[in-house]
């Protein structure tokens, strides 16, 4: 009995090594960026490492008084918002649709709708110009919203689809008895049921949404709809070099809303990550 308990104990200590290793491989470069940050940037380029850093907030400094970052983030976290909240009022129904409803081509629809996030960017980026030009939509955060929730909706619609499949048709064939409609199932039971697999497909569509750079950098022609994906390109040209402590600042920046909203949710979404994971 004493040597099961020691094995049991010894088990829970090497779980234990093993997690707290690995949080710090992932945590580690996090903090390593951000403190360079706070480095003056004469130390950051040298060829030898310092071990004894002098701290400096002339990165911050750089950030306020010359670069609209707060506006830059505004625009990132209203556009990806944005896109989030259509991909999630379309794709609910058509993955819907493609995971209860029996027709002729249901297949073919599921697996052309996924193609589409196949397809190269570069490929429609003039014609997607052109099309918002025409609209009167450069420039604008309306923009950028519409383009990251068409880039992304083909891959939250499939993601969805695959969860709900998961369910089992028992519990809309016992609504169905009650007198619910399609409305009233999708509503009432589907949506909750894979509540988990709409928040994972929600986090993936806004994590795609804010590394966006190619459609960002052609549809914001000025400042007035930056997203910090493109800041960060401020900072690696010019007169003035790459910047690497405002680079560092920026990135951390634009991390840290997606780290805060994983960790505030990642009940549901280690659940998501894990249902649907054989049918699709």
């Amino acid at each position: 009995m004493a040597s099961i308990r020691k094995s049991g104990g010894e088990s829970l200590l090497l779980r234990y090594i093993i997690l707290v290793a690995w949080a710090l491989v992932c945590l580690v470069p996090i903090i390593w960026f951000l403190t360079i940050g706070f480095r003056p940037r004469t130390e950051i380029i040298v060829p030898r490492p310092i071990y004894w850093p002098t701290w400096s907030l002339d990165a911050w400094r750089l950030l306020v008084s010359d670069w609209p970052i707060a506006s830059y983030l505004r625009n990132s976290v209203v556009a990806v918002a944005g896109s989030v909240v259509i991909d999630l009022i379309l794709a609910i129904p058509a993955a819907f649709a493609l995971a209860r409803y029996e027709f002729r081509g249901r297949e073919d629809i599921g697996f052309y709708i996924l193609s589409t996030r196949m397809m190269a960017p570069a490929i429609v980026a003039v014609p997607i110009f052109f099309l918002f030009k025409n609209m009167g939509l450069l420039d604008s955060v309306w923009a950028l919203m519409l383009i990251y929730a068409a880039i992304n909706l083909s891959l939250v619609t499939w993601i969805i689809r695959s969860y709900m499949l998961d369910i089992p048709k028992e519990l809309e064939d016992a609504a169905r008895t009650d007198g619910a409609g399609d409305l009233t199932i999708l509503w009432e039971i589907m949506i909750p049921a894979c509540l988990p697999g709409i928040i994972t497909a929600a986090v993936i569509a806004a994590i795609f949404a804010i590394n966006e750079f190619l459609f960002t950098l052609l549809i914001a022609s000025t400042s007035k709809a930056y997203t910090m994906s493109v800041a960060l390109a401020n900072f690696t040209g010019g007169s003035d070099g790459v910047i690497y402590n405002a680079i560092a600042l920026v990135s951390f920046l634009a991390f840290a809303p997606i780290l805060i909203l994983v960790i505030l949710i990642q009940k549901h979404l280690s659940r998501g990550l894990t249902m649907g994971a054989v049918k699709g």
